[in-house]
């Protein structure tokens, strides 16, 4: 008689009674239309599990013909120990870089090794916000076209000393410019970390920053001391609209791993924390894979800038405008024969240029950028639509 799928439990349990009965395997097989090796299978899972045992069991093999070897998975968990906070793509890149003669599984496979060893760690996910770019805001192609700088979040360190970290990168290429711990947000240790990435890579077209200390104030269009000094050098500053970090998307999402990999533990002083911001820009640089450069590094991306860092600060030239006028200590700006007015404090020192528009109307520039204008029968400055102002 075949062998009916549809009883197949009450087929096995009738083979196994006339079994018991004392028929002979070799004509209940033959009978039965079963190998004899298929009804010795049977006979030992009934004595081992009962009646349970006759019932179908999984046909998935308890290891996969394409599971990982032991010797590789070892790879991946040891690189992961290494590197806690790279996921299944850099991991999977890197060991392909340093063992290109074996057979790495895919990356979907090395993100489960590392979820079955508990080393993922789930998160409930979030709605996706809208993103509303403000207008001005370029998109690089190229390195140094627009270069990312801010501030990360301060932490205080081991001897109880808060550290400030700025940090600099170029966006066309992720390429980390710099990070250094400083003491405090304020214009001069900004300068000076910013003179120093000049000198080393060049200077880039723009730069773009958030609205906060010291790239920004609530004075005219935002001036600062710092971007006053970008734009003597012919550095454009762009600025992201308040309350919209995501304009700043990459940069941001640098942090987050710089957080990760260089504050836990925190250095016990500034030396030692700037040694870890070193070590993290060396690595972040040069052997970290980034999923957004196709798994390149950011060091094979980028070049030095051609724009080289000036020895002499150049002084604004005003060739197309009518007058160039000092601006004062007060902030007040002396125009001969047309009065004077209160321009800004945050420009004292610095000379400007007027053109005329009309019979007592003038245009107020300072380098490239338009302030505003001067209305000589009112005696009064109106500041520029800050709209139109990158």
């Amino acid at each position: 008689m075949p062998w009916k799928v549809s009883h197949t439990v009450m087929e096995r349990t009738v083979f196994i009674s006339r079994l018991q009965a004392g028929e002979k395997m070799t004509d209940l097989c033959q009978e039965f239309g079963i190998s004899r090796k298929t009804g010795y299978k049977f006979l030992e899972r009934f004595e081992k599990n009962g009646m349970t045992g006759l019932y179908d069991q999984s046909r998935r093999p308890s290891r996969l013909a394409r599971s990982t070897p032991h010797e590789i998975e070892s790879l991946i968990l040891e690189l992961r120990h290494e590197r806690p906070t790279w996921g299944a793509a850099k991991i999977r890149e890197m060991l392909a870089r340093k063992h290109p003669g074996i057979r790495l599984p895919v990356r979907s496979t090395v993100h489960e090794i590392l979820d079955r060893n508990g080393l993922i760690k789930h998160k409930k996910r979030q709605p996706k916000g809208k993103m509303y770019p403000s207008a001005g805001l370029r998109d690089a192609k190229s390195p140094n076209e627009l270069w990312c700088a801010d501030f990360k979040g301060q932490f205080r360190l081991g001897n109880g000393v808060y550290c400030y970290p700025l940090t600099v990168t170029d966006y066309a290429s992720r390429f980390l410019i710099a990070c250094e711990g400083l003491e405090n947000t304020r214009t001069e240790g900004a300068k000076e970390a910013f003179e120093i990435a000049f000198k080393e890579h060049g200077m880039p077209n723009a730069i773009r920053s958030d609205n906060g200390s010291p790239f920004s104030t609530r004075g005219l269009l935002g001036l600062s001391q710092l971007s006053i000094w970008w734009l003597k050098l012919g550095i454009e500053h762009e600025r992201i609209t308040p309350g919209k970090p995501q304009q700043n998307g990459r940069h941001e999402r640098m942090h987050r791993t710089l957080k990760q990999e260089t504050t836990k533990p925190i250095g016990k002083n500034f030396l030692q924390q700037q040694e870890r911001f070193e070590l993290f820009v060396h690595d972040y640089n040069n052997e970290r894979p980034h999923e957004g450069l196709a798994m390149a590094t950011p060091a094979s991306k980028y070049k030095t800038s051609e724009r080289a860092f000036p020895r002499y600060l150049p002084e604004p030239e005003y060739s197309d405008c009518d007058y160039t006028c000092y601006v004062n200590r007060s902030g007040r700006v002396y125009l001969p024969r047309h009065g004077d007015f209160n321009l800004t404090l945050i420009l004292a020192g610095e000379t400007i240029g007027l053109k005329q528009l009309d019979d007592k109307l003038w245009d107020v520039m300072f380098m490239d950028l338009q302030l505003g204008h001067y209305d000589e029968q009112e005696g009064v400055f109106h500041v520029a639509n800050s709209s139109q102002i990158r």
